[in-house]
């Protein structure tokens, strides 16, 4: 199956008028089949206190100003939101585009960038650890799948959560659901990707061999629940290098090379005119 190639537009220190520029154009571009934004609520590269959107609000927009990407956030922390709530964002999100939404989540309380635990203090939301992000996340994609499923309320009583009388309505577009996407690397995670996740995505640009073993262990993991691992699409982050096309041809070729058929590649800003063209000429072809 040949891979499918995607941009990611990280929506901070850029304005908006940019980013619709470039989404819109990615639109046109047949070789482009989804288009990504993140999920942060200050700064983590570039000038700390500069501005930056909110990633579920700006992907409405975004939908509703496209017509064949897919689109989804890459991914959602889900401390940010409650659950239940963001299973509602996501159902209008999805009817918004006509059924276009990848719905990425992960587990939140980012302990590796030391820029991410700001924004929880900033925010007035609590900040975990990696342990207790990753047990709550698996609640989360099992109670989201429920809302968006499930045809009468229900109750859920959680380590993490506690909902009475439950019930999304409407449904989104697709069925039974949209796409669940996981990201992460920890075992922990991969564990929770094997029992919820239709793609699994991971940060690339460093040793292959690396990535790869990631997604060995995620396959024995799918074996130990008896799930078949070849179900879950596996997905890779790279970031596009304009000045040095070459080298991210070489990533995206090992890659593809290692099993990771979904390639969403990461455009700095500003961004070039033509940008989403270019990586078309550039990259993919």
């Amino acid at each position: 199956m040949s891979p499918r190639f995607g941009i990611l537009t990280a929506p901070m220190n850029v304005g908006y008028d940019e980013i619709l520029r470039v989404w819109r154009e990615a639109d046109t571009v047949p070789e482009i089949e989804h288009a990504w934004l993140f999920d942060h609520l200050m700064p983590i590269g570039g000038d700390p206190d500069g501005p930056i959107f909110e990633g579920w609000t700006l992907l409405s927009a975004l939908a509703a100003q496209t017509e064949r990407l897919r689109v989804g956030l890459l991914v959602t922390s889900n401390r940010f939101r409650p659950p239940a709530v963001l299973a509602k964002i996501a159902t209008t999100v999805d009817i918004v585009s006509g059924g276009r939404l990848d719905f990425g989540i992960g587990a939140g309380s980012r302990p590796s960038h030391p820029l991410a635990r700001r924004e929880y203090d900033g925010h007035g939301l609590p900040y975990h650890s990696q342990d207790d992000a990753v047990a709550a996340l698996a609640e989360a994609c099992a109670i989201i799948r429920r809302l968006w499923t499930d045809d009468e309320p229900f109750d859920f009583d959680g380590e993490y959560v506690k909902l009475k009388g439950a019930f999304g309505n409407p449904k989104p577009v697709q069925r039974p659901h949209p796409p669940i996407m996981i990201g992460g690397r920890a075992s922990a995670t991969l564990r929770v990707v094997a029992e919820h996740a239709d793609l699994w995505n991971i940060p690339g640009g460093g040793d292959i061999e690396d990535l790869a073993g990631r997604s060995r262990l995620l396959d024995r993991y799918c074996a130990e629940i008896g799930r078949d691992p070849a179900s879950i699409t596996r997905s890779i982050f790279l970031p596009v290098d304009y000045d040095k096309p070459a080298a991210t041809r070489e990533k995206i070729e090992e890659a593809v090379g290692a099993g990771f058929g979904h390639i969403v590649l990461g455009l700095a800003n500003p961004y070039p005119d033509g940008v989403v063209r270019w990586v078309a000429d550039e990259l993919i072809r």
